[in-house]
């Protein structure tokens, strides 16, 4: 005969088995968000420039044989040639025909193209510079859809929309755990943010720089999943015999 011992050692499995499972908790973003609230955005972030970005830059002016020796070219095998491009040392410089080494390191795009205006003054009258950062690219790896290398065609992204060029989390992905590796300057930081949390917004790296690397950790769920399957599914089997046996036993008393 059955005992209450059995129907006892069956409904602690069938908890076991139903606390796994994911909630509402471990998947909503911004939980913590109210109705019409609103948050101000204060912040001022801009791009600067780190050792071994890769730079495009032009100058141009109404004078185009004055500004030829500051825009180099090199050949690519055919008829066309292509700009030359720059590369911001270990030291923080560029090495750019005319003017030398140029120091960009920390720089905003903005503050580097008064800083060429400056330098150029004395060859070109009314110079107009364009800069652009060529190797601004993040990664996303780990629990989202699509893990890769993304090209960013901006100046600046988002971790949300980084994520989002990943597909977003999977159901597996740790959402209260997101890790931003980051660079500077051959220092790395990690630092780690909750997704559920609107002070996601306030975060310093809410806006990621170039070559960031997002790891989205996988949840307890996936880890017993990549390595139990099999276990869940005879605890699973099991407890359905127990709870047969129980409902048996209490038909028939």
């Amino acid at each position: 005969m059955i005992s209450m011992k059995y129907v006892k050692v069956c409904c602690l499995m069938l908890i076991f088995i139903i606390s796994s499972c994911a909630t509402k908790e471990d998947v909503v973003y911004f939980q913590n968000a109210k109705d019409f609230e609103t948050i101000v955005d204060t912040d001022s972030f801009t791009t600067k420039f780190k050792v071994n970005d890769i730079l495009s830059i032009y100058v141009s002016t109404y004078d185009l044989d004055a500004v030829k020796p500051f825009n180099l070219f090199k050949s690519n095998g055919g008829t066309n040639s292509e700009p030359i491009d720059y590369l911001v040392d270990n030291d923080g410089n560029i090495d750019y025909p005319v003017l030398g080494k140029i120091k960009l390191l920390g720089l905003t795009v903005e503050e580097a193209k008064e800083l060429f205006k400056e330098k150029l003054s004395d060859y070109l009258k009314n110079p107009i510079v364009n800069i652009r950062i060529l190797n601004y690219r993040i990664s996303v790896l780990g629990e989202v859809r699509s893990p890769g290398r993304y090209n960013i065609s901006g100046e600046r992204i988002t971790l949300l929309e980084a994520l989002s060029l990943a597909g977003d989390l999977t159901i597996k992905g740790k959402r209260k755990n997101v890790l931003v590796i980051r660079d500077f300057n051959g220092n790395k930081t990690y630092t780690r943010v909750d997704i559920t949390n609107k002070e996601l917004f306030n975060s310093p790296v809410y806006y990621l720089t170039q070559n960031d690397v997002v790891y989205v950790e996988p949840n307890n769920s996936a880890i017993s999943g990549a390595s139990g399957d099999t276990r869940i599914a005879t605890i699973i089997s099991i407890s359905s015999f127990f709870l047969t046996a129980a409902l048996i036993f209490v038909t028939r008393n």
